[in-house]
C-alpha cells in the first residue's frame, strides 16, 4: 500500500524498523565476501621511476642544437619504438612475463604493452623547452619483477634518446657534407666561368671605363703630337730637298761678293729657322716675342732667296727626281744634304709607324669603351650567379661547422639528456587488489542490495496500516479507530478476508463510512 502514495520520513522510519534485518544481512556478508575475494585475486604490483630532461649544457648561442623536434613528439616516437615486438620480446623471455602456458607470444606482448605506463610531467611552472620529464611504470604479478622490468624500460628510453640524437646529428652532418660537395662543385664551375670571362674581356670589364677613357685621351694627345711631328719632318724634308736642288744648280758658281751668303747657305739657314719656329710654336703662343722674331727672320731670308737668280730647269728637274741618290760629281755639301735627306726619310718612316701604332691602340680602346655596356650586362649576370653560389656555399659551410660541433656535443653527451631522478622502486604493497576498496565495495553493494529488496517488498505489499493508506486506497474518510486484542482471532480474520482486508495486526481497526 505504501507504493501507492507519497512516503514521509515517518514512513521510512517505520519501514526501517520493520525490515532492518533485510538490509543488515547483505551489508555484513558482502564486505566479508569482498575481503575474501582479495585473497583469491592475483595481486598486481606497480613499480615507477622518474626521468627528468636535462637541457643542453653548452648555451645554444654558442652551439645550436641539431635536434629541434618537440620533446612530446620525440617521446611518443620513442615509446612506439620501445613498445615494438623486437624490443619487448627479449624482455618478456628474460623475465618470463605472463608465462601461464596458455597465452601466445603475441598475447603476452599485448599484455606487456598494456602494463607499461608513460606519463609526462605537467609542471605548473611554464617552461619554454618542452616537458620537464616523465614517469615510467610497469605492472606485474611480482614486486621484484615489476621493479626489474621498469628498470629495463627506463634504460631503453635513456639509450634510445642518446642514440636517436646522435643518429640525427650524424645524419644531418652527412647530409650537409653531400650538399656542401655539390655546392663546392657549382662554385668552382662559376669561378672558372668568371675567370674565363675576365680573361676574354680583359680591359672591357666594369670599372675599367675610367682608365680606358684616360688612355683614349692620352693616345689622342700622342696621335696629335705624332701627326704634328710628322708634318714638321715632311716640311723639313721638303726644304732640305729644295736646298739640295739649289746647291746642285749652283755648283761651279762663285760665292757672292762682299761676304754675302750663297744660295746653299741661305737654304741651310732657312731650314734652321723653320725648325726653330716649329719648336717655339709648339710651346708658346703666336704673339710670343721669340716666335715673332723667328718669323720675321724667315720672311726676310725668303725674300733674299726669291731675289737670287733662278737655277737651270733641267738640272733642277734631275735633282728633284732623286734628291737622296748620291752621284760621283756631287760636292761635299751636296753629299751631306743627300745624307741628311736620307735620315729625314728614315725618321718619317719611323714616325709613320709610331703614328700607326698609336692609331691601332686608339682603335682598341675605342672598341673597349663601345663594348663596355654589353660586357657589363653579361658580367653582372655571371657575377650574380657566382655571388649566389658563393653565398650558398658559405651558408652550407657555416651550417656544416655548426652540425659538426653539435654532433661532437652529442658524442660527448653534453646535449639534451634523460637523467633518472628516481630509480624504479620496489613496491611494498600490491596496487591491486586494495582490501579497503573491496571491503568498502562489498559494504556498498550489500547496502544497495538490501535497500533494493526492501523497496521491492514494500512496493508489492498492499496491506492497509494507517488512515492515510485507507484514504489512498478508498478515497473515504475514517470515522474511528477500534482497538483489539487477541492475535490468533485477528489472524484468522485476516486469512478470511485475504490480502485486501484491513490490517488487524496493529491492535486497532479503523471504521469507515461506507454509505457516505
Amino acid at each position: 500500500m505504501l507504493g501507492h502514495r507519497a512516503l514521509t520520513v515517518q514512513d521510512y522510519t517505520t519501514i526501517l524498523k520493520r525490515r532492518w534485518w533485510i538490509i543488515a544481512i547483505p551489508a555484513i556478508l558482502f564486505p566479508i565476501v569482498g575481503y575474501g575475494i582479495t585473497f583469491l585475486v592475483q595481486p598486481q604490483y606497480i613499480s615507477q621511476t622518474l626521468v627528468l630532461v636535462e637541457q643542453q649544457k653548452v648555451p645554444e648561442s654558442y652551439v645550436k642544437a641539431v635536434v629541434t623536434e618537440d620533446l612530446s613528439g620525440r617521446l611518443a616516437s620513442m615509446k612506439e619504438q620501445i613498445l615494438s615486438r623486437s624490443r619487448l620480446q627479449p624482455i618478456i623471455e628474460r623475465f618470463n612475463l605472463f608465462a601461464n602456458g596458455k597465452m601466445s607470444m603475441d598475447d603476452r606482448i599485448d599484455l606487456t604493452r598494456k602494463n607499461i605506463g608513460i606519463a609526462p610531467i605537467q609542471s605548473e611552472i611554464a617552461r619554454t623547452n618542452g616537458l620537464p620529464g616523465f614517469f615510467i611504470s610497469f605492472k606485474a604479478n611480482d614486486a621484484r619483477t615489476a621493479q626489474l622490468v621498469c628498470g629495463e624500460i627506463q634504460s631503453l628510453f635513456v639509450s634510445e634518446n642518446l642514440s636517436d640524437r646522435a643518429a640525427s646529428a650524424a645524419g644531418t652532418t652527412d647530409f650537409l657534407k653531400g650538399q656542401l660537395a655539390d655546392a663546392k662543385a657549382k662554385l668552382d664551375e662559376q669561378d672558372a666561368r668568371l675567370a674565363k670571362f675576365q680573361q676574354t674581356y680583359m680591359g672591357k670589364l666594369p670599372g675599367a671605363e675610367a682608365s680606358n677613357i684616360n688612355m683614349l685621351t692620352t693616345l689622342n694627345t700622342q696621335l696629335d703630337a705624332a701627326t704634328q711631328g710628322l708634318a714638321r719632318m715632311e716640311q723639313d724634308k721638303s726644304y732640305a730637298e729644295s736646298i739640295l736642288a739649289m746647291q746642285i744648280q749652283s755648283q761651279g758658281t762663285q760665292a757672292p761678293e762682299h761676304g754675302g751668303l750663297g744660295p746653299q747657305a741661305q737654304q741651310v739657314e732657312l731650314q734652321q729657322l723653320l725648325s726653330q719656329e716649329a719648336d717655339l710654336t709648339s710651346r708658346y703662343t703666336e704673339d710670343y716675342p721669340d716666335v715673332v722674331t723667328v718669323r720675321r727672320k724667315i720672311k726676310e731670308l725668303r725674300q733674299k732667296i726669291a731675289e737670287a737668280p733662278a737655277p737651270a730647269t733641267a738640272t733642277a728637274t734631275a735633282t728633284v727626281a732623286s734628291p737622296s741618290t748620291p752621284k760621283a760629281s756631287d760636292s761635299l755639301g751636296v753629299q751631306q744634304l743627300r745624307a741628311q735627306i736620307r735620315g729625314m726619310e728614315q725618321g718619317i718612316v719611323q714616325k709613320k709607324r709610331d703614328q700607326a701604332a698609336v692609331q691601332a691602340q686608339l682603335h682598341t680602346y675605342q672598341e673597349r669603351v663601345a663594348a663596355s655596356p654589353a660586357v657589363e650586362e653579361e658580367y653582372k649576370s655571371i657575377t650574380r650567379d657566382n655571388q649566389t653560389a658563393q653565398a650558398f656555399y658559405d651558408d652550407l659551410l657555416n651550417k656544416m661547422n655548426q652540425s659538426k660541433m653539435a654532433t661532437d656535443l652529442e658524442r660527448r653527451q653534453q646535449g639534451e639528456q634523460f637523467r633518472v631522478m628516481d630509480e624504479p622502486n620496489l613496491p611494498e604493497s600490491p596496487a591491486f587488489p586494495k582490501r579497503p576498496v573491496f571491503v568498502g565495495g562489498g559494504l556498498g553493494a550489500g547496502l544497495g542490495l538490501g535497500l533494493l529488496i526492501v523497496a521491492l517488498l514494500e512496493y508489492l505489499d498492499t496491506a492497509v496500516r494507517t488512515e492515510r493508506d485507507i484514504w489512498a486506497f478508498t478515497k473515504l474518510p475514517t470515522l474511528g479507530i477500534i482497538g483489539f486484542n487477541g492475535e490468533p482471532e485477528m489472524m484468522k480474520t485476516k486469512r478470511r478476508f485475504g490480502r485486501r482486508s484491513p490490517d488487524i495486526t496493529s491492535g486497532t481497526r479503523p471504521l469507515t463510512n461506507v454509505g457516505g
